[in-house]
């Protein structure tokens, strides 16, 4: 049949240009190219029904590839429009034999084809069988004298030769282009697109490239990548071949040289290695290891030993014997036992914090007397506002006592893993922070600080709050596990200190196992002391000054801290400190050697600090209806907290913003229903509260609110609206109310307090049963302010309320209720550590600068 293709009719048409319908077979996975046989696997009923009726006729038949693979019967769009006229190479007889049989056994059958020309299918029918009308695809002819079309095909001639040398199957027989080919370069592309290892699209994007030249050098372009893709392999599997053969030498020479040693009775060998193997088995016997870290250690140099000194393994090993070497297993510094000595040392770096100390003290007076007998020691939380001396104080701490000092921070702390470590397993794998901070210290009884433990995170890492129960617990942390030692840690002598802003975010069986040491803010006379004693010092000698150039005058430094900065700790009075230090060195430097030595007074303050930045001593505003003054606790310590109320004419709503919590709005409720309870009594207009909607607000409505201790601060809000009395401008309040109008008591007081001084406010409402508390508030806040003790929401009216007639709304007006009262005590800090209240705030709340009414 190949000898008679060019007599027939179909092709003799397609060669003069005419357009001619024949049977179609869709391809999958493959491309047919003009000159090239294949032998195609038929299954589908279609394809058989075409290769018969194309057999029966004059053998020819139009292939052209699928889009999709995995289509059965792929529609005409899915069908690419170039493909290759082809004719089938066995006898009619044969065809129709297999056909028959194919279709009548439901099985595939194998038939032979070669390529001719390219055609494109114009259209596409798929009943009864796939069919097409095909035109011959005209190609512009070339010769292969042509000087394009000649380095072309030289170019491809290296490239087959190189293409051999690479061990891949060879693209022709001699690793040559055949010499008839190179006559036909429109046959070379096609052969060479055909044999070499491309993708089905590029392929096809070969088959539909007509311009001969442009298909040579594409050919050309995916044999040169085939090439270098080739020689790539070869040079990684040249590479893993010398690798393997380098290490089974070395194992092979080592056990041969292991085995003469044995002959000649000779244990202790000098391998290659030997000599780091008895170093470390020395660095073991002398680092004083435990019974089981000393038994873990041995296995794991054996297992050393018998490993290629290259192998990934063994560098794993050698890690885990540093670390376990390098732990101070037996090192521990001698506990400094001077009392006298470390309250000094004590007192030289920190002004008050007279509890934190006692307990220091405490400690070493109990090692005194029952002497190395008693290792454990305790485990402090530091609570309070930030700038108030947290961690200066644990340096102090560690400085008095004569050990070493580690700090690291938890907040943010989200992997269970930085505290236990990684297990081996993982691909640089280290010991947990515990441990590393131990080797850092050199000793195993450091005073080790964890910084921010209430800001620790949690996530599918694990928590490691959790991890931390174990460390912290006197109970459990002697043998202290971790992941990547394997091997228990004593870690009882070590003195914990934790720091904290606020106890509501550290997890309460953590909580249980720390001694809290709360740290208040500090008030203005220990301010005062702090910074002459320790932060304008400092200041002057960062910055090049002396007190031969410049002096700070007692009045300056106290307008200092009441006007520039208004904070619990003293981290913004060191700022300005520090910003007034800088301005004077440049006036300094500016006026040169003539210029004398300079006192600061309250006059220059203005000039290098500008215009002062808080009001000091005066009461805000007026007095103001529907407008009250409260006490908050937060993370950053106590402030003011005004509430606001309208009454507007409307249907009984009752509207709460300003980001309250659940508490807050409770609350609020509470304070609403008490005063409608008492709506005669307070003679409110009958629409209330039907025909009155109120607005209760608690400014700067971003920041979250929460806690009962606003309650009668938004009760008296609420009488005032309603009555039309205006509230004393310098009264402040904290209390939680009930139904009834008692007051009942708060926490964080002497924070509140702290706040109100600060603030300028005289007189300060609180509940009677905080009477306990007012032992703990320095004498210099209790001389500044009245405090009250009441019991009953009717008393904290009459104090606050003014009349409802027009009047100036200062002190001096006010009702005989209101006058001077005996000055009374101060108030502890809440135990809970919570935001007004502490049980009532929810544990999880841990903004930054989240208020509690």
């Amino acid at each position: 049949m190949p000898e008679l293709v060019d007599r027939t009719d179909s092709f003799r048409s397609l060669r003069a240009g005419a357009q001619r319908v024949l049977p179609l077979l869709p391809l999958r996975n493959m491309v047919i190219f003009p000159g090239q046989v294949v032998t195609l696997d038929v299954g589908r009923a279609k394809s058989i029904l075409a290769i018969q009726k194309a057999a029966g006729r004059d053998g020819l038949l139009v292939v052209a590839t699928q889009k999709d693979a995995d289509q059965l019967e792929p529609e005409r769009d899915a069908i690419y429009p170039i493909g290759t006229l082809v004719q089938i190479l066995l006898s009619r007889g044969v065809i129709a034999l297999l056909t028959g049989l194919a279709a009548a056994d439901g099985e595939s059958f194998r038939v032979t084809v070669r390529g001719l020309e390219r055609v494109r299918l114009t259209r596409i029918w798929q009943k009864p069988t796939y069919r097409a009308a095909v035109k011959l695809v005209p190609e512009a002819k070339v010769r292969a004298e042509d000087p394009e079309c000649a380095a072309a095909l030289l170019a491809l001639e290296r490239g087959v030769r190189e293409y051999a040398q690479t061990g891949r199957p060879a693209l022709f027989e001699g690793d040559e282009l055949p010499e008839e080919l190179l006559a036909h370069p429109e046959r070379v592309a096609d052969l060479l697109a055909a044999r070499l290892p491309l993708s089905v699209k590029e392929k096809q994007e070969l088959l539909e490239e007509v311009n001969i030249y442009a298909r040579l050098v594409r050919v050309y372009e995916h044999l040169n990548r085939e090439i270098a893709v080739a020689r790539l392999d070869q040079r990684v599997q040249e590479r893993v071949r010398q690798q393997m053969e380098r290490s089974q030498r070395d194992y092979y020479l080592r056990e041969q040289l292991r085995a003469i040693q044995q002959e000649l009775g000779e244990s202790e060998g000098t391998l290659p290695g030997d000599s780091e193997i008895e170093a470390y088995r020395r660095k073991i016997n002398e680092a004083g290891l435990p019974e089981e870290a000393a038994r873990k250690a041995n296995q794991e140099l054996e297992r050393l030993s018998r490993m290629p000194l290259m192998s990934p393994e063994a560098a794993v090993i050698r890690t885990y014997l540093d670390w376990l070497i390098s732990i101070p297993w037996q090192k521990r510094s001698e506990d400094r036992l001077d009392l006298a000595l470390a309250r000094e040392i004590l007192e030289a770096d920190h002004y008050g914090l007279e509890e934190a100390k006692r307990r220091i003290l405490e400690f070493l007076a109990v090692r005194r007397l029952a002497g190395t007998g008693v290792s454990k020691g305790p485990i402090l939380c530091l609570v309070g506002p930030p700038g108030v001396g947290k961690t200066s104080l644990a340096r102090s701490i560690a400085r008095a006592l004569g050990r070493s000092f580690v700090r690291f921070s938890l907040g943010g702390l989200r992997d269970e893993a930085e505290i236990r470590g990684h297990r081996r397993t993982y691909v640089g794998a280290l010991p947990g922070r515990i441990v590393q901070a131990l080797k850092q210290a050199g000793t195993i009884n450091p005073v080790l600080l964890l910084d921010e433990i209430d800001k620790m995170g949690m996530d599918v890492r694990g928590d490691p709050a959790s991890a931390l129960l174990e460390v912290l617990d006197p109970e459990q942390n002697r043998a202290f596990s971790d992941h990547y030692l394997e091997v228990p840690v004593n870690l009882s002598e070590v003195l914990f200190i934790t720091t904290a802003n606020y106890l509501g975010g550290i997890p309460r069986p953590l909580l249980d196992r720390l001694e809290v040491i709360e740290i208040s803010g500090y008030t203005e006379d220990e301010k005062f002391q702090i910074g002459r004693r320790y932060l304008w010092p400092k200041q002057m000698r960062e910055n090049g000054l002396s007190e031969d150039t410049v002096s700070l005058a007692d009045s300056a430094l106290r307008d200092i801290i009441r006007k520039y900065t208004r904070e619990a700790g003293v981290r913004q009075l060191e700022r300005q400190l520090g910003k007034l230090c800088r301005r004077i060195a440049l006036h300094l430097v500016e006026a040169g050697p003539s210029q004398k030595k300079l006192v600061i007074g309250r006059s220059h303050l203005k000039k290098y600090l500008g215009a002062p930045l808080f009001r000091f001593g005066e009461v805000e505003g007026e007095d103001r209806v529907g407008v009250a003054t409260g006490l908050a606790y937060t993370e950053v310590g106590g402030d003011i907290l005004s509430i606001e109320v309208v009454v507007a004419p409307g249907m009984g709503r009752f509207v709460l913003t300003g980001k309250l919590g659940e508490v807050m709005r409770e609350s609020a409720q509470a304070a609403h229903t008490y005063i409608r309870s008492q709506r005669e009594a307070l003679q409110i207009t009958a629409d209330f509260p039907d025909r009155m909607d109120i607005h209760i607000h608690v400014p700067e409505g971003s920041i979250p609110k929460d806690g009962p201790s606003a309650g009668i601060t938004m009760a008296t809000a609420l009488a005032s609206a309603l009555t039309g009395r205006p509230v004393r401008r310098d009264v402040a309040m904290t209390g939680e109310i009930t139904l009834r109008g008692r007051v009942l008591p708060v926490g964080g007081l002497k924070e509140k307090l702290l706040a109100a001084a600060r603030a300028g406010i005289k007189t300060v409402l609180i509940p009677a049963d905080n009477e306990k508390d007012l032992s703990l508030i320095p004498a210099s806040v209790r001389r500044k302010l009245d405090i009250r003790l009441v019991r009953e929401m009717h008393e904290v009216l009459a104090a606050a309320l003014l009349p409802a007639a027009p009047a100036t709304g200062g002190p001096e007006a006010s009702s005989p209720a209101q006058g001077e009262e005996e000055k009374t005590g101060e108030v502890q800090p809440a135990d809970e550590g919570q935001a007004g209240q502490g049980t009532e705030q929810k544990p999880g709340t841990k903004e930054k600068a989240a208020k509690a009414g």
